[in-house]
């Protein structure tokens, strides 16, 4: 279980292009879809935690799917194994980068894959909304209320510039109240 952990991580920093928003949508499909280790209302709590500690989303999401599966020794092995491409690549172009030459074949891929990012990005939105507000379903026979209501709040207050700390200590309040009354 500890080499498919590490191996699964290690395709999501192998093909992690873009930062931790674009690499939501492979995540899923391999924690979710693929291995079954979360669901995806799991897999929201995830991205959800991983937003409010500090480090890229993907080594935070390795960590925690790693400590949920198998403790410590699965939050390290998931955790070395999306960060061994990183410093794989980083070890082959330190060369190039550290030397001011410029790569014209890495700066063309970057460049192509920019619009690919933004899709993934919005992929992400969109699944992270739908199981949020519609309960996974694609469906408004199905929308969640308080949800709905919470979401609208954050967004209000966010459009109104109120800083990300209270909105973040008001989410968990919010949530704290909802849990026990519902």
């Amino acid at each position: 279980m500890l080499l498919e952990l590490y191996l699964t991580f290690f395709q999501v920093g192998i093909f992690s292009f873009g930062g931790g928003y674009a690499a939501l949508p492979f995540i899923q499909n391999l924690i979710v879809e693929q291995n079954a280790w979360l669901t995806l209302g799991e897999m929201t709590d995830v991205i959800s935690i991983s937003q409010m500690t500090p480090g890229p989303i993907a080594i935070n999401a390795a960590t925690f799917v790693g400590t949920k599966l198998m403790g410590i020794p699965g939050a390290v092995v998931a955790t070395l194994g999306v960060v061994t491409p990183q410093f794989i690549i980083m070890m082959l172009l330190s060369r190039f980068i550290f030397s001011g030459e410029r790569i014209k074949i890495m700066e063309n891929i970057l460049k192509g894959l920019k619009p690919a990012v933004v899709g993934l990005i919005a992929i992400a939105t969109i699944t992270m909304i739908v199981e949020s507000l519609l309960g996974g379903v694609y469906s408004f026979d199905k929308i969640q209320i308080v949800p709905m209501i919470c979401f609208a709040v954050g967004f209000v207050l966010y459009l109104k510039k109120v800083d990300l700390i209270k909105l973040i200590i008001l989410g968990a309040v919010m949530g704290i109240i909802l849990h026990l009354i519902f």
